[in-house]
């Protein structure tokens, strides 16, 4: 259940609504202009250095706006610690427009586990053609995460007959080619931004 109280908008007030950061989180950032850039990627890095565990923990129990930002934050402050929330929180699919930010993070963490987790996720929700979810995007996120670990669990779900190309067939919003190249960029790109604000 999503928490509603003023811990949670105290939290959000500090750590998700200066300059509208919730909104910017995702692809919005990847298309700033430097001037506009180099400060939010600052004022990003230096929030996630200083929220606390604890405070991440209440983020996670707020709606898509804190969810988001909590992802982020976890993603560049390098707190692998919270993968396995993350996994649930994406599994879950409880809230929409935060499902990317889980993905973006569990792709930055680059381990074996988190191709695990986000596997998992691919795995149900392909299955629902109906369902207008986060799986391009968890689909690029696997992708990501093989191209780190040299490995090949994403070739499973988009092999001829896999479920990637029936469900993208299956799915009324999805057009175009069944081809993940663009999600998989946005991925890359999203996991540069969050390797430049740890490295600030």
């Amino acid at each position: 259940m999503i928490r509603h109280d003023p811990e949670i908008q105290a939290l959000f007030r500090r750590y998700c609504a200066p300059a509208r950061r919730y909104l910017k989180l995702g692809g919005a950032v990847l298309h700033m202009p430097r001037e506009e850039y180099e400060p939010f990627v600052h004022a990003l890095a230096a929030d996630a250095k200083a929220a606390s565990d604890a405070e991440l923990t209440v983020l996670f129990e707020g709606s898509w706006r804190e969810r988001r930002t909590a992802a982020w934050l976890a993603a560049v402050s390098r707190r692998d610690h919270f993968r396995e929330r993350l996994g649930a929180l994406l599994l879950e699919s409880e809230v929409c427009f935060a499902g990317g930010a889980y993905c973006v993070a569990l792709a930055s963490f680059g381990t074996a586990r988190d191709a695990d987790l986000l596997a998992a996720y691919l795995d149900r929700y392909l299955r629902r053609p109906d369902l207008a979810y986060d799986q391009p995007i968890a689909m690029g996120a696997l992708a990501y995460t093989d191209s780190v670990l040299h490995g090949d669990r994403a070739g499973h779900f988009l092999q001829e007959g896999g479920l990637w190309p029936q469900w993208f067939q299956g799915a009324p919003h999805m057009h175009g080619d069944d081809g993940i190249s663009s999600y998989l960029g946005g991925i890359r790109l999203a996991c540069a931004v969050i390797d430049e604000c740890a490295d600030t």
